[in-house]
């Protein structure tokens, strides 16, 4: 592969550059036709899917050297880039006419085609920039050039902030959920407005409104990062929304998670006990002129409707106390309070790297119905994150109060002691003005059931309606089965992630905690990546936990942390929860390629892994720290097996393993030969001292534990000598026991390291046990997410302790990798990352038919599905333009395979035949394929 050397420019040119950014089109003007090319028949090659940093024509980014990808169409096979050109431009009309480019790649000899970084000149705060690409194919064959598609940059200095922190005067009581404030401004304009942009950011949480509309779509902004180290701002486009002459802004500000309570023991203020607010509004009239409306001394605020509002207890609204008009300008607002300026960092402002939080779907009310106990209760028919949207009318001062519980007793009655310290309430007090519509601001609930008092007339399914809350990530994967119990697990899986990924990967989305624990988000990871785009969301959330991590490497259990703050002070550094820090980019990279992310974690990482093997010592076990283990592995009231406890030294000390094996690896992939040479001694040496102190020379490993020879598998602590022996004896303890054991660390792996060793039968059985304890057993108690524990609702109806029994916790749903990568067979080469060579190896079993998955890649789709019927096998494989695949035909000869119902032969995308084992083994390139084995 070869690279155009970097341009010097000259200083001139530069000033002309800066001359045609700064250039603006005329109002009204037509765009330039697109170019001439010639006619495409379907096969020929066209460009598509821009996306810089992730994203479609983001705005408000601050990556200084953004990076783009593109995707390949064609309906031909074996497609490839060969080279590529990339042109930016200051606007549309340049990039179009190829003139007064802001940088020109030339032509770059390469096949890749995603995180291909602007090396163009530095770029400005606030400008758009054009670009397009255009590729040649593996003949040399150019294509057309794309569409433009756009980047827009944030405020990247933080002299670029003109505007100040205000705070409202009237704060109430920090140590209460409520009133919240209100804050507003009124300005003129004095000209024609070509383009406007708002900055914004808050203390707490925030939503404004310009000319009485609101401003974006976005739910919870700013929201929540650690705070005080790493605050975001958003960027909108409010050009729509000014006027010529007078004008308003108002903002209402919540608690959230800065001020608003947090974890346990009544904490709150974590980060301040100061509502705050900073928002600049930049606008361009058509003559060129600019000015900026910013947060400054001539804001006013008072309090409004909202009386309280909590992330845990939920929102108070009185109707009564809404301020008409507010929002627009000409209000009357002299009994309103001026604000106060305040002294805070700008330097700690971001542009997010994450999606935002949005309302993402809508659901109905299954059954409106009375419990035993006399509760009126709608079942919105899946336990869900966000909050109903509320339509009632009635007599002014009626207060309506909504309840949030996930589940219902065994006698059917509301069930919420398992919510803890959370009230998961929202009151609302008519104003008696004809249809009244609610929904919450600054809340979040997880429930199914909403329990309903003080409705005046009859409630009716109508009047209630389910807002589906998430961080609005792409929807990447899809898989399917033969087995409806087992799309119902999918189904699970992919809620869990949807109520958990609001803004941070939490624990669960419904009780005094919520959460970002690092354990549960590890194990999810590359289960997450394959069912949605979650770049994004971890490449911010891993910037928090490099920022969190304390000075001698540890990890915070949670991130952002909030518990180092509280009465317990716990402590950060335990083993599968601190490996967050280097396990999770490793996955990003695997699923996305991308090696920026694991450049800018490597610090972290390496801190990390040089905590863990200080607290190891010089014997490399680690012992003696406190561990959260194998968290809530199966137990038992049976006198003779209580449960399966797996030591915290064995399992501290194999994750210490685990991490400097993938740390060697990294070093590897970033070119830091030195660091890997050091990692690999180091994971050579932890493998000796843990052969040395927890296995027997025949191969028992630890407590003879399911998830101590997981752990001993998966992560290679074994010579080869003893590894078929300690797998023989993990599917003996599986087949004495009848089920799975394992916990929060072991299960992630379980049925992989099976699979592995050759037990692929055992690993079906596990798959698809019905009875406590297996993943199947909440799916036949009605379950619709993914449960914390095995048997938190017992075949009896009754429950287990309220104290930690969340019915939405995604961490077990880890076996979603399994299913994709095995039952579908999508597995990713490491040496070729983020799908670029994709091994296509279904293996059937455990009675299933069928079995499909459909991932859609950073380079496009990739599809295996596969069907037994009437003695055949048929595979349908799908590999996305500028990738190739490796596909693996189970029990099969040459001469039984067919491709498209032709006998398998080189050609037509297919670069090589051969028998593996008991399987066909076919090399192709992109394109469809229909693979049949009589």
């Amino acid at each position: 592969m070869t690279m155009k050397p970097a341009r010097r420019w000259p200083l001139a040119f530069l000033l002309f550059l800066c001359v045609a950014a700064a250039a603006t089109e005329p109002p009204g003007a037509a765009a330039a036709p697109p170019q001439e090319g010639n006619a495409q028949d379907a096969t020929a090659v066209t460009v598509t899917g821009l996306r810089t940093e992730y994203q479609e024509n983001p705005i408000g980014i601050d990556a200084r050297r953004p990076r783009l990808s593109w995707q390949l169409r064609s309906t031909a096979r074996g497609v490839v880039q060969s080279a590529y050109q990339v042109r930016v431009a200051a606007t549309e009309r340049n990039l179009r006419a190829g003139r007064y480019l802001m940088w020109d790649s030339g032509r770059v000899l390469t096949g890749a085609s995603v995180h291909r970084p602007y090396e163009g000149p530095p770029l400005q705060s606030g400008r758009t920039y054009y670009w397009q690409v255009r590729v040649w194919d593996g003949a040399g064959v150019e294509s057309p050039w794309s569409e433009p598609a756009t980047w827009e940059m944030g405020l990247l200095q933080p002299s670029d902030w003109k505007a100040s922190w205000i705070e409202p005067v009237q704060q109430g009581d920090p140590k209460a959920a409520g009133p919240l404030p209100l804050l507003r401004r009124e300005f003129v304009l004095k000209g024609e407005i070509r383009r406007a942009r708002a900055y914004v950011t808050a203390h707490g949480l925030y939503e404004m409104m310009l000319n009485g509309q609101r401003v974006g779509d976005q739910v919870l902004p700013p929201g929540w990062t650690s705070y005080n180290k790493r605050l975001q701002y958003q960027t909108y486009d409010v050009t729509r929304l000014l006027r010529r002459g007078a004008n308003a802004v108002g903002v209402a500000l919540g608690n959230g998670w800065y001020r608003g309570s947090l974890a346990w023991e009544g904490n709150r203020n974590i980060y301040g006990s100061r509502l705050g607010l900073l928002a600049q509004i930049h606008i361009t009239y058509t003559n060129g002129r600019e000015e900026i409306i910013g947060t400054d001394a001539q804001w006013k605020s008072a309090t409004g409707p909202i009386l309280a509002s909590e992330i845990y207890d939920g929102e108070t609204y009185d109707a009564r106390l809404e301020k008409a008009g507010w929002t627009e300008p000409g209000f009357d607002d002299r009994d309103w309070t001026p604000v106060s300026l305040a002294d805070h960092p700008k330097d700690i402002l971001v542009a997010p790297a994450g999606p935002p939080v949005r309302r993402i779907q809508e659901l109905k009310v299954v059954r409106v119905f009375r419990t035993p106990s006399g509760d009126l209760v709608a079942d919105m028919g899946q336990n869900m994150v966000g909050w109903v949207r509320l339509k009632a009318q009635g007599p002014a001062g009626t207060t309506i109060t909504l309840r949030h519980a996930e589940v219902l007793d065994k006698e059917g009655n509301f069930y919420t002691a398992n919510l803890r310290g959370a009230a998961q309430t929202a009151r609302y007090t008519l104003k008696g003005a004809g249809i009244e519509v609610f929904e919450p601001r600054f809340t979040f609930y997880g429930f199914r059931y909403v329990a309903v008092d003080g409705f005046p007339g009859e409630l009716t399914p109508d009047h209630l309606t389910g807002v589906v809350v998430h961080s609005d990530m792409r929807v990447t994967g899809s898989f399917e089965t033969s087995d409806p119990m087992i799309n119902q697990l999918q189904s699970n899986i992919v809620w869990g992630q949807k109520g958990n990924f609001v803004d941070v990967p939490t624990d669960c989305p419904q009780r005094d905690e919520r959460l970002g624990w690092t354990g549960d988000a590890q194990v999810f990871a590359r289960t997450a990546a394959f069912n949605m785009d979650v770049a994004g969301f971890f490449t911010k959330w891993l910037a928090d936990l490099a920022a969190d991590q304390w000075e001698d490497g540890r990890v915070p259990h949670v991130v952002p942390n909030v518990l180092g703050t509280t009465g317990r002070q716990l402590p950060g550094g335990a083993a599968g929860w601190g490996d967050a820090a280097v396990i999770i980019p490793w996955t990003m990279y695997l699923t996305y390629g991308d090696t920026a992310l694991l450049e800018r974690q490597y610090p972290s990482m390496a801190r990390w892994v040089e905590f863990q093997r200080m607290r190891a010592g010089d014997d490399l076990v680690w012992d003696g720290d406190p561990h959260f283990g194998d968290w809530l592995a199966f137990s038992s009231n049976a006198s003779d097996y209580p449960g399966a406890t797996t030591g915290k030294d064995l399992i501290a000390t194999a994750f210490l393993a685990h991490s400097a094996d993938l740390m060697t690896r990294i070093a590897t992939v970033l070119g830091k030969e030195r660091d890997a040479a050091q990692y690999r001694s180091l994971a050579a040496r932890v493998r000796e001292a843990f052969l040395r102190e927890f296995v027997t020379p025949n191969g028992r490993v630890g407590e003879n534990t399911q998830t101590a020879y997981v752990l001993a598998l998966e992560f290679d602590l074994l010579p080869e000598r003893l590894r078929g022996q300690a797998a023989e004896r993990l599917a003996r303890e599986v087949a004495s026991r009848g089920h799975l054991t394992t916990g929060f660390l072991g299960t992630p792996y379980l049925c992989h390291v099976l699979t592995r060793y050759g037990y692929l039968d055992a690993a079906y059985k596990l798959l698809t046990r019905r009875q406590y304890p297996s993943w199947l057993y909440p799916v036949t108690q009605g379950a619709t997410t993914i449960w914390e524990r095995w048997d938190g609702q017992r075949p009896d109806g009754s429950f287990q302790d309220p104290g930690m029994n969340s019915f939405n916790h995604y961490a077990y749903g880890a076996i979603g990798d399994w299913m994709y990568r095995v039952m579908a067979g999508i597995e990713i080469d490491p040496q070729a990352p983020g799908y670029r060579h994709v091994l296509v190896r279904p293996r059937p079993g455990g009675g299933f038919t069928k079995a499909s998955a459909r991932h859609e890649t950073m380079y496009g789709t990739l599809r295996s599905a596969w069907e037994l019927k009437d003695g055949s096998f048929e595979l349908l494989v799908t590999v996305a333009p500028n990738t190739r695949a490796t596909v693996s035909i189970p029990t099969a000869k040459l001469a039984q395979v067919t491709e498209g119902g032709e006998p398998l032969s080189v050609g037509r995308g297919i670069t090589a035949v051969r028998e593996e084992g008991d399987a066909v083994v076919v090399e192709v390139g992109s394109g469809e394929y229909r693979f049949v084995r009589k």
